[in-house]
């Protein structure tokens, strides 16, 4: 800000993590953001998300702005080392980020889709809440992926038209529009996946809650005929065996017959 005079509110933008893909000519500058994967190292809801990373032109200046260390560029930078050509010039070097960006989605949506299938397999196994809540963040993390993917595209197909594009730019925007199309498609896919499985083990657990009701409900109506057996000859009134020896024997032995008979009927209705 104090050497380049860059706009101070694109700064604040920026650090908003929320911020949407866009860009905006001011005074000069072109000012652009495009949302990048990044992982949480911390323990989160969503360790999985995007976040804005900023890109700021002006004639011969190029600076890009990331409140957050990532991978990718950590990555893009090391690469560009090793690839030891440089950039032609500032427009390339907005489109090899996003380039950067579309094939760290993809990288991204692979280690996603490993812990799908790891707590796929666990749940298969035993269900349990825990496995259940990481299955649903990274739903969360999948609905991040496919909003900010689709507003780089959105971004892109708008920058192509504003910027210089030259042939090689043209030729490198074509294989950030295949990535890019690629990482939204298996986004997608992804997203399909996890619906089908969180609806499947939905369907598990209210099937599994039904049968232990069903079962409840049944030993609760088998008792019940015993039960109302004992009442009535519990009760403070005369019936003719309360002075006979075999009379407690009696009522017990048919108390038992009857429940010994409901449970036959609820077994040979599959009701228990």
């Amino acid at each position: 800000m104090e050497e380049l005079k860059v706009p101070d509110y694109f700064l604040d933008d920026i650090r908003d993590k929320d911020e949407r893909s866009r860009y905006e000519f001011d005074d000069g500058w072109v000012l652009i953001i495009l949302r990048i994967p990044y992982v949480k190292e911390v323990r989160s809801r969503t360790p999985h998300t995007t976040v804005p990373l900023g890109i700021i032109l002006n004639k011969d200046i190029c600076v890009t702005v990331c409140n957050y260390e990532t991978n990718m560029m950590i990555d893009f930078v090391s690469y560009q080392q090793k690839r030891n050509q440089g950039f032609t010039d500032a427009v390339d070097l907005v489109f090899r980020l996003f380039l950067s960006s579309s094939v760290w989605y993809l990288k991204r949506l692979k280690q996603i889709s490993s812990l799908i299938d790891e707590y796929k397999h666990k749940l298969d196994h035993k269900i349990s809440n825990e496995d259940l809540i990481g299955l649903s963040r990274l739903q969360d993390s999948l609905t991040y992926f496919v909003t900010s993917i689709r507003g780089n595209e959105t971004l892109l197909s708008k920058l192509k038209f504003k910027l210089p594009v030259d042939e090689l730019d043209a030729d490198l925007i074509e294989d950030v529009t295949i990535e890019m199309n690629q990482a939204r498609e298996t986004t997608n896919i992804y997203t399909n996946i996890l619906d089908s499985t969180m609806e499947t083990y939905a369907s598990i657990i209210n099937n599994n809650m039904s049968g232990v009701m069903k079962t409840m409900t049944s030993i609760s109506i088998i008792l019940m005929f015993p039960t109302l057996i004992a009442s009535l000859y519990g009760m403070n009134l005369i019936n003719g065996m309360e002075n006979k020896w075999w009379g407690f024997p009696l009522v017990a032995g048919f108390s038992l017959a009857v429940a010994g008979v409901g449970y036959f009927l609820f077994r040979r209705k599959s009701w228990l």
